[in-house]
């Protein structure tokens, strides 16, 4: 393990630092009502019961989990436009964490417990030991977790670059989940129609002209095909312009002619009548 490089930038990104707070402080919360690692039971000299226990241990943790509150934002924002900070200095960090920690909750328990005749190095040693686990157990649960969501995210991009590669044969369609649920040849591939959140996609197969119903918008898909030679003609349809063949002018207004057999008619609004123009105008 090299100390000098920089840590992954997605221990520090501001949406898994919240994850990591928010975790760290349910676990801590759980352990401390079902493990009692401080003896909080007996705290004010009191007895106190299941739901006393649970009021007074989430006081106590919301005030102690300010320490990783404030040191996660110190290190989200030296890290914001760049990571910069290396794995010693980390390590060193999360240290800190366990020793102020553990030292706030030895005040706590100094403080705070009547019956308890050991002496302060005894209840800080105990506190540091019970704060490691607290800390460092839900931290590498999320690290592993943390690293494992990158992994999977590099792998998708990776996935996602080798479609556009292959962009001017292959005509790729994600649902709207970002997952891919159906890649076409742009030979085979004819139109499509949207309907409220859901896309009707039409492609040639065999000889014969075959369906793909696909959850998504038409809006979300444009956005997709920047690339390709797949036009908007309509609120409600996208076309290959490399398949039509005709524009033709009625009374309600022009529609596309595409190149099959039978013929298939797709309309063209207003809205994009210049572009589809345009494009006619280029080819």
């Amino acid at each position: 393990m090299d100390l000098s490089q920089k840590i992954p930038g997605y221990l520090v990104s501001k949406k898994n630092s919240i994850k990591l707070i928010l975790f760290t402080a349910g676990f801590a919360l759980l352990f401390i009502n079902l493990y009692s690692p401080f003896d909080v039971r007996n705290w004010f000299g009191l007895d106190l019961k299941s739901q006393e226990l649970f009021i007074y241990s989430s006081l106590i943790i919301l005030t102690g989990v300010l320490v990783a509150v404030i040191s996660r934002v110190l290190l989200y924002q030296y890290n914001k436009k760049e990571t910069k900070t290396k794995l010693w200095a980390f390590l060193i960090i999360i240290a800190f964490e366990v020793f102020f920690m553990a030292m706030f909750f030895t005040i706590y328990e100094s403080v705070f417990i009547k019956t308890d005749s050991r002496s302060y190095h005894e209840v800080f040693k105990a506190s540091v030991q019970n704060t490691a686990l607290v800390l460092l157990l839900p931290y590498a649960v999320l690290w592993l977790y943390f690293s494992w969501q990158d992994k999977s995210h590099r792998i998708k991009e990776l996935t996602e670059e080798g479609i556009e590669i292959d962009s001017k044969t292959m005509a790729p369609f994600h649902d709207e989940k970002g997952t891919m649920r159906i890649s076409i040849k742009m030979d085979d591939f004819l139109y499509l129609k949207g309907s409220d959140n859901y896309v009707t996609i039409f492609y040639q197969k065999n000889g014969s002209v075959t369906k793909f119903l696909l959850r998504n918008t038409i809006k979300k898909l444009e956005q997709n095909f920047k690339y390709h030679p797949i036009t908007r003609c309509h609120r409600s349809y996208m076309v290959n312009f490399d398949k039509i063949k005709v524009i033709r002018r009625e009374r309600g207004g022009h529609i596309l002619e595409i190149d099959t057999n039978p013929l298939i008619e797709v309309p063209v609004s207003k809205t994009y009548m210049n572009e589809i123009f345009q494009l006619f105008g280029k080819s």
